[in-house]
C-alpha cells in the first residue's frame, strides 16, 4: 500500500499501535514472547539447572537481533517462582479462620510500622517456647530430654533467599500447629497459662508467659511469599506446616524424620523486593539488637569468615623422576599454596543482660552511666539516676536517668513526639523505643526504661491495650523522678568543698528549670511538690538562687505575704521603684525575669506555705505592719492637696491612663505606674504582644491598666504642682503639657511599657531641650555661601611628639660629640670608625 500524504497515513499507524496483540499488552512486537522455561525437578523435588544446549545459545543470540521499532514491555517485578520442598504422605489442605483473609491484608499492609518487627516477633514466640519448656523442665526432668540447650539459631541463604529460625522451645504438635498457627489471634501461651492449675498457677515463670502466635506470626508475610514451620515436641513425630498466606495451609509428617530433637524451626522465603535488605549479617544483627538484645535465651546468628589455609601442591614428576634424589621428591611433595576458604559458624548477638533487670548492689556506676551513652546514642552522661523494681498489683522494673546537659535536640520543637519518651519492653522485648505515653510533657527529658510482665498486648506489640496499666506504670514513674529531683536538691554541701562550690541542683536547674517551671504551671496534681523544687533570685540571695522554703524561713514576723516583681531583665527589676518601700521595710521580694515566671505564679492560687503570692507593682498595696488607720488620714489630705494636679493629669492622659492616684509605696522616685487589681502588667503585656507577632495573630488590647502613682513628697511633683495652680491665665499651658508628658514618658519606660508615639515624643523632648538651653527661636541660621580660601600648609619634617610620647632626643648633648669620628661615604652614608672597626 502507497500512502499519498504523511496525514492520512499517521492516524492509521496510531491506530495500529493500540490494536491488542497476543501479549495482552496493546502493542505492536516483532517476534512473539518466549514460553516460560519449567525447570525440571530431582528426586527430592529441587529445581535441576538449565543445560546451555545449541538452541538456548541460537535464542539468546536472537536476543540481540532486535527490531528498533520494537516496543519492549516494562520488566515484570514479579517474585521468583519459589519451589517449596515436598511434604509427606499424609499431607492434607486446611483453610485459614473465616476473618484470616481480612487480617492478612491488614497484617501485611498497615498493622505494623516497619518490616523490622517481623524478625522481633519470631524471636519472641521462641523465647515464649524455650520459657514454656524450661517451666516443664523443673517438674519433669526428663523433659529436655537429650536437647539440653535452650537457644535459638537465626542464619540466612542468599543463594535460596530464605531466612531460617530454629529454637530448641517445646515444639509443636500438628494439631497444635493447626490450632496456633491456622486460627487468627490463637495464643499458645494464654492456652498454655489458662490450662495450668493449682500451685504452678502462681509460678512466676508460668504468669509471665505473653507471647502469642497468630497476629504476631502473621508478621512474616511482610516479608516472605511463602513459609515453613516445621515442629518437633515431646509428645509426637516432627511436622511440618507450609503456607503462601492465600486462604490455605497445608500440614503433614516431615519426610525428612527427627531433624530437629525440639523445638521448631521456621523457613522464611522472602519476596524480592526484601532481599537486599534484610539478607545480610548486618540486617539480622541490627534488628536482633535493637528488638531482642536483652532476650533471656541466646541468640546465635549465623556468620561467615575468610580464613587461609595452607593446601598441597599438585606436583607432576617426569619420566627422570627415577634419576632424582628421593628427598628431592619428597620436597617436592611437601610444598603447599595459601587459598583463602569461607568458614561458617553461629556466634551470639545478645551477651549482656538487661542491667534493670540485674541486682543493684552488683551494678557499678561505670556500668550504669555507659548504660545511658547507649540510651542517649552517645550525646550526652548521666547526672543522676534511679533504679527501682515496683511491686504489687503492677510489676515492672526501669531505671529512669536525669542527663547532665540539655541538648539542641530537647529544645526543638519537634522534640515531644520524635525523640522524647522511654524505651518500653515487655520481658525484655523492645516494645517501642520512643514511648512517651507514660511520662507529662514537662518530663520529656527524662531518659530511661521500662519493662513490665503485666502488660497485655493487641493485635501488635507496638499498639498496647490496657490503659490502666499505662496509667498506673506512669504514676509510679512519676512519682520515681519526684523522688529523684528532691534527693538531688537536698544534697549537703561537702566538708572539703571549696568557696566555689555550686550546689548540683542548680547545675540541674540551669538546664532544666523550664521543665520544673513547666510542670507546676501544667500539673496541678503534682504543683506543691514542684514548687519546693523550683528556685528564684531575690533582693536577699545576692544573686544565687534560693527556694521558696527558704523565702518562708527568712520571713519577718509580721509577714504573710510572698513579694515579687517581674520583668524582662535583672537590671529592670532591680530598679523598679516599687521595691522602695519594701526595702525599707527590710523584705525579701522575689525577682522574676523568665517570661514563664507570671504564668507559673498566677497559676498557684492557693500560695505556698499558706501564704499568697503578691506582686509589689500592684495599685493600693499594703503591708501588714502598716498603720492603715494613720495611712487613710494621710491619704485624704494629699488628695485634697493635689486635686488639681490630678484632675489635670487625668484630663491630659485621657484613656490611656485607668487611674491617677497618690502612692503610698514610693519613697524616692516622683512617680511610677502601677497596674490595676484585674489588669496585666507591662512583662505579660510584652509577652503577649511577641507571641501574637510570632503566631501571626492579631495584637489586641484591652483598655488600660496602668495606675499612675504620684509621689506627695517629692520635689518634682510639690513644683508641678506649683505649675498647675499658676496657671488660671493659661501662660504655661505648654509647660504644663510638655511636663505631664515627660512625666508619663519617664513612668512608661521605667515600668517597662514602650512607647507609643514615638513621633510625639521626639516633638515633647525637643521643645523640652529648647527650654533647657533657653532657645528663643526654632529659625535655622543662614546655610554658608561664602569661603575663605585654603592656605597650603607648610610640611614640618620635624617628628612631633605629644605628651605621653616623650622625645628620645631630650637631653642628648650633641656638643659632647666628636665630629671627627664620622666620615662620609661615598653614598652620603656617614661612617663611624671606633677603635678600626667601621660601623
Amino acid at each position: 500500500m502507497r500512502f499519498t500524504s504523511f496525514s492520512l497515513a499517521l492516524p492509521l499507524l496510531l491506530g495500529l499501535a493500540v490494536l491488542p496483540n497476543e501479549n495482552g499488552n496493546g502493542l505492536v512486537s516483532a517476534k512473539p514472547p518466549k514460553k516460560p522455561r519449567v525447570p525440571e525437578l530431582d528426586e527430592d523435588g529441587v529445581p535441576l539447572p538449565f543445560d546451555e544446549t545449541d538452541e538456548d545459545m541460537e535464542e539468546e543470540d536472537d536476543d540481540f537481533d532486535y527490531d528498533p521499532y520494537d516496543v519492549v514491555p516494562d520488566k515484570d517485578e514479579k517474585d521468583d517462582v519459589v519451589v517449596m520442598p515436598e511434604m509427606g504422605a499424609d499431607k492434607t489442605e486446611h483453610k485459614f479462620d473465616a476473618d484470616v483473609g481480612r487480617v492478612m491484608d491488614i497484617v501485611v499492609n498497615s498493622l505494623y510500622q516497619n518490616k523490622d518487627v517481623f524478625l522481633r516477633e519470631l524471636i519472641s514466640n521462641a523465647s515464649d517456647a524455650l520459657d514454656k519448656i524450661r517451666f516443664a523442665s523443673l517438674t519433669d526432668k526428663e523433659a529436655l530430654g537429650e536437647t539440653t540447650d535452650m537457644d535459638m539459631k537465626i542464619s540466612f541463604d542468599k543463594d535460596a533467599g530464605t531466612i531460617t529460625i530454629r529454637d530448641t522451645g517445646v515444639g509443636m504438635t500438628r494439631d497444635e500447629m493447626i490450632a496456633n498457627l491456622g486460627t487468627v489471634a490463637k495464643s499458645g501461651t494464654k492456652s498454655f497459662v489458662n490450662a495450668a492449675s493449682g500451685e504452678s498457677s502462681s509460678s512466676d515463670d508460668l504468669a509471665n508467659q505473653i507471647g502469642q502466635f497468630g497476629v504476631g506470626f502473621y508478621s512474616v508475610f511482610l516479608v516472605s511469599q511463602k513459609v515453613q514451620v516445621a515442629s518437633k515436641s515431646n509428645d509426637g513425630e516432627q511436622y511440618v506446616w507450609q503456607s503462601d498466606a492465600k486462604g490455605n495451609f497445608s500440614t503433614s509428617k516431615d519426610p525428612r524424620g527427627n531433624t530437629l530433637g525440639r523445638g521448631s524451626e521456621i523457613v522464611l522465603y522472602l519476596k524480592n523486593a526484601d532481599k537486599d535488605e534484610f539478607l545480610s549479617e548486618y540486617a539480622l544483627e541490627r534488628i536482633i539488637k535493637r528488638y531482642s538484645e536483652f532476650i533471656t535465651f541466646p541468640i546465635f546468628l549465623e556468620k561467615s569468615r575468610t580464613e587461609n589455609i595452607e593446601i598441597p601442591v599438585d606436583v607432576d614428576l617426569d619420566d627422570e623422576a627415577d634419576e632424582q634424589d628421593p628427598d628431592e621428591i619428597n620436597d617436592k611433595k611437601k610444598k603447599t599454596k595459601t587459598t583463602p576458604i569461607t568458614i561458617k559458624d553461629f556466634e551470639r548477638v545478645n551477651h549482656d543482660k538487661a542491667i534493670w533487670a540485674r541486682d543493684k548492689s552488683d551494678i557499678t556506676d561505670e556500668a550504669y552511666k555507659q548504660f545511658y551513652q547507649t540510651l542517649s546514642k552517645g550525646q550526652n552522661e548521666a547526672y543522676r539516676w534511679i533504679h527501682f523494681d515496683a511491686e504489687g498489683s503492677i510489676n515492672f522494673k526501669s531505671i529512669l536517668y536525669l542527663p547532665s546537659r540539655i541538648t539542641p535536640e530537647m529544645q526543638q520543637p519537634t522534640y515531644d513526639t520524635e525523640e522524647a519518651g522511654l524505651k518500653l519492653y515487655v520481658r525484655n522485648v523492645l516494645i517501642s523505643d520512643k514511648f512517651n505515653e507514660l511520662l507529662p510533657r514537662w518530663m520529656n527529658f527524662i531518659k530511661g526504661v521500662v519493662d513490665s510482665d503485666d502488660l497485655k498486648l493487641n493485635v501488635n506489640r507496638e499498639t498496647l491495650q490496657g490503659n490502666k496499666i499505662i496509667d498506673s506504670i506512669g504514676k509510679k514513674c512519676q512519682k520515681k523522678v519526684l523522688e529523684l529531683l528532691k534527693k538531688l536538691a537536698s544534697e549537703k554541701k561537702p566538708d572539703d568543698a571549696d568557696d566555689d562550690w555550686v550546689h548540683p541542683y542548680d547545675t540541674f536547674w540551669g538546664n532544666f528549670g523550664q521543665h520544673i517551671k513547666m510542670g507546676a504551671q501544667e500539673d496541678h496534681m503534682v504543683q506543691k511538690k514542684l514548687m519546693k523544687l523550683v528556685r528564684f533570685v531575690s533582693t536577699k540571695s545576692d544573686g544565687k538562687l534560693m527556694s521558696l522554703t527558704d523565702y518562708v524561713g527568712r520571713k519577718k514576723d509580721f509577714q504573710d505575704k510572698i513579694y515579687y516583681v517581674a520583668g524582662l531583665t535583672m537590671e529592670e527589676v532591680e530598679n523598679s521603684p516599687f521595691l522602695e518601700k519594701a526595702k525599707k521595710k527590710d523584705l525579701e521580694v522575689l525577682l522574676l525575669t523568665d517570661p514563664v515566671d507570671e504564668y507559673l505564679i498566677n497559676s498557684v492560687h492557693e500560695g505556698f506555705d499558706d501564704m499568697k503570692f503578691v506582686i509589689v507593682t500592684k495599685e493600693g498595696l499594703k503591708f501588714p505592719d502598716d498603720n492603715e488607720d494613720e495611712m487613710d488620714r494621710r491619704s485624704s489630705v494629699y488628695r485634697k492637696m493635689y486635686k488639681k494636679l490630678v484632675t489635670y493629669l487625668k484630663k491630659t492622659y485621657g484613656k490611656k491612663v485607668a487611674k491617677v492616684a497618690i502612692s503610698s509605696v514610693l519613697e524616692e522616685s516622683p512617680a511610677a505606674f502601677s497596674t490595676a487589681m484585674y489588669g496585666d502588667t507591662p512583662t505579660m503585656q510584652r509577652i503577649q504582644r511577641a507571641q501574637a507577632f510570632q503566631s501571626g495573630a492579631q495584637v489586641t488590647y484591652r483598655a488600660s491598666s496602668k495606675v499612675l502613682e504620684l509621689n506627695p513628697r517629692h520635689p518634682f511633683i510639690t513644683k508641678f504642682l506649683e505649675i498647675i495652680e499658676s496657671n488660671e491665665d493659661g501662660s504655661k499651658d505648654d509647660l504644663a503639657r510638655d511636663t505631664a508628658w515627660a512625666l508619663y514618658d519617664s513612668c512608661g519606660l521605667q515600668s517597662g511599657y514602650e512607647i507609643e508615639d514615638v513621633e510625639a515624643y521626639s516633638s515633647r523632648m525637643n521643645r523640652i531641650m529648647q527650654r533647657i538651653l533657653q532657645v528663643d527661636s526654632m529659625e535655622l541660621d543662614e546655610e554658608i555661601t561664602e569661603f575663605p580660601e585654603e592656605e597650603e600648609e607648610e610640611e614640618d619634617d620635624e617628628m612631633d611628639f605629644d605628651e605621653d610620647t616623650p622625645n628620645p632626643m631630650d637631653g642628648f648633648d650633641m656638643d659632647g660629640i666628636d665630629m671627627s669620628q664620622f666620615n662620609m661615604g661615598d653614598d652620603g652614608t656617614p661612617e663611624m670608625t671606633l677603635g678600626g672597626d667601621e660601623l
